[in-house]
């Protein structure tokens, strides 16, 4: 497929693709000559729990994988895909490219498979090529916002151009238009986009093949389920995307019923190892949740919710699915349930992480949108029309794309550069767990030895109990119960080294430096940075 899409034409269109996702992963993400990480500053946060994780696998030993800024538990974060960039870089590929590479070959797999669904399902390349230009730039009402503070003049182009805040960011603005429209989601979360090509594959071969007659081999079973099976460890929520797919195919097609059921039965068997290993939340939520981030959410407040939210993707898509044949209809099917999902149960402490869903129902959407406006265009009078949809059905996502561009960088200082990490990496069991000095890029974090807690928000999210730990933390760290109380705690808690910083980063935390300067043995100092280790077994040894 792939081999007779290169002899065609459309390789102008793909190779545009290519060159734009590199430059998207690449530009957000550098290793300087000197060795320090350069990063935007939007991917500052999420890459805090980014990089250890890369680094556990890479310069330390996180097997049976534990979340390495919560050590102690199994892990409960897909992990795969920082797995495989933890093993490129640890064969000797820089960790710029070791990251960005399969990042940006994953966004790139992502817009050809967008491409390929639209021109297969609706037979259609114009209908493929617009369904990429609605993924890349979202057609969200944001627009609105960003013209409430820019008055139209000659100037307006430029301000756009030079724009270096999204103009809606929300929930954490307080606004109603989700920050998770833009592309900002893959920069950020660099396993995303593998995850959304999987689940689009999937769409894409079960469209293809359930309606045929022809029975699926024994080797197309095996290699589908173990294909789904896999998902937990790469991305959970799209295991269960791909779950609620082979559900409606299932209901849809019963000459395939037989088969999508097996292949349903076998992911599962692939699947709960994974599951079991990686156990039940510690944090307690309700799953039960509609209404996602609406507040109040009667049927007017959603109603308005998701018009802000889609624009006019809210009209026009149902005008393409009414336009559009029964069997491109039932195409539509996955990404709606997957809206329903989305809009009634939480599977995470972290509600705003249930975008996931919705960036996939969107991208359903975009494909009958997309018809919609190539059957407008056919109409011949109606062809002023189409440029002026597409342009409302945009002009967000490309206000949205220059904050990107414009992101300005942050360094964190890394090995060799950061003497700290240095000395952890070359002295310390790889397997070592540290009592840590900083919550974000720790030290000990860029050495990839595990951490006690980093920055609680990233464990909360994943379903750890961060409230009790971090009182722990405070515990140990403040030693008021002097060296019995203090001693008991490390062993219990697994802490081999105990890593302290003047002035301290952790927040709301008291440290004693002369406690653990008189009691443990202090194994490195960085007079510079004042930056302390000590080793727990010499003072704590039982």
């Amino acid at each position: 497929m792939i081999r007779n899409i290169l002899r065609t034409k459309e390789i102008y269109i793909f190779l545009p693709l290519l060159a734009f996702s590199i430059f998207l992963m690449f530009g957000s993400f550098q290793v300087t000559p000197s060795g320090s990480l350069k990063l935007g500053a939007k991917l500052w946060s999420d890459f805090a729990a980014t990089i250890p994780l890369i680094r556990s696998f890479s310069l330390g030993d996180n097997f049976p994988p534990q979340y390495p800024i919560f050590a102690g538990p199994p892990i409960r974060y897909h992990f795969l895909f920082y797995l495989f960039v933890g093993l490129f870089e640890k064969i000797g590929v820089r960790l710029d490219w070791a990251l960005n590479l399969p990042s940006a070959i994953s966004f790139f797999l992502l817009t050809l498979v967008i491409y390929l669904l639209g021109s297969r399902v609706f037979k259609n390349k114009a209908v493929g090529t617009l369904s990429v230009i609605l993924f890349l730039f979202n057609g969200s009402l944001s627009f609105i916002e960003f013209f409430k503070n820019h008055s139209l003049s000659t100037r307006i182009f430029q301000e756009i151009i030079n724009l270096k805040d999204f103009v809606s960011f929300g929930p954490y603005d307080g606004k109603a238009i989700s920050a998770f429209w833009s592309l900002n989601i893959f920069t950020n979360q660099r396993h995303l986009a593998l995850a959304y090509f999987s689940f689009l594959l999937l769409i894409l071969f079960l469209y293809n093949t359930s309606s045929s007659e022809k029975k699926f081999s024994v080797k197309s079973i095996l290699a589908i389920s173990f294909f789904i099976g896999l998902f937990p460890f790469i991305h959970l929520a799209v295991f269960g995307m791909m779950l609620v797919a082979l559900g409606v195919f299932f209901l849809l097609y019963p000459i395939k019923r037989r088969e999508l059921f097996i292949v349903g039965v076998l992911s599962l068997a692939f699947a709960i190892p994974q599951i079991l290993f990686m156990g039940k939340a510690q944090v307690e939520f309700s799953y039960f949740n509609p209404g996602y981030l609406i507040e109040n959410p009667n049927l007017l407040n959603i109603i308005k919710y998701w018009i802000m939210n889609l624009g006019l993707t809210v009209f026009l898509a149902p005008l393409g699915f009414l336009l559009s044949n029964k069997r491109q209809k039932s195409f539509f099917l996955p990404f709606l349930s997957l809206f329903v999902v989305g809009n009634i149960l939480q599977f995470t402490p972290d509600i705003p992480t249930n975008h996931k869903f919705f960036n996939l129902f969107l991208v359903g959407c975009n494909f009958f949108t997309a018809y919609f406006l190539v059957w407008l265009w056919k109409k011949g009078l109606s062809r002023l029309i189409v440029p002026v949809l597409l342009f409302f059905l945009t002009i967000s996502g490309i206000i949205d794309f220059f904050p990107i561009l414009n992101d300005r960088y942050l360094e964190i200082d890394d090995i060799p550069i950061n003497k700290a990490a240095t000395f952890i990496a070359g002295n310390t069991p790889k397997d070592s767990v540290f009592l840590n000095a900083s919550f974000l890029y720790d030290s000990a974090s860029l050495a990839g030895r595990k951490i006690y807690l980093g920055w609680p928000y990233f464990s909360w999210g994943a379903g750890y109990d961060t409230t009790e730990r971090f009182e722990l933390m405070k515990r140990m760290l403040d030693a008021r119960g002097g060296l019995n109380d203090t001693c008991p705690l490390l062993v219990e808690s697994g802490i081999d080294y105990i890593e302290l910083k003047k002035p301290t980063d952790l927040l709301e935390t008291s440290i004693d430096y002369q406690f653990f300067e008189e009691n443990f043995t202090r194994t490195f100092y960085d007079p510079v940075n004042n930056v302390y280790i000590y080793s727990v077994l010499p003072s704590c040894g039982m």
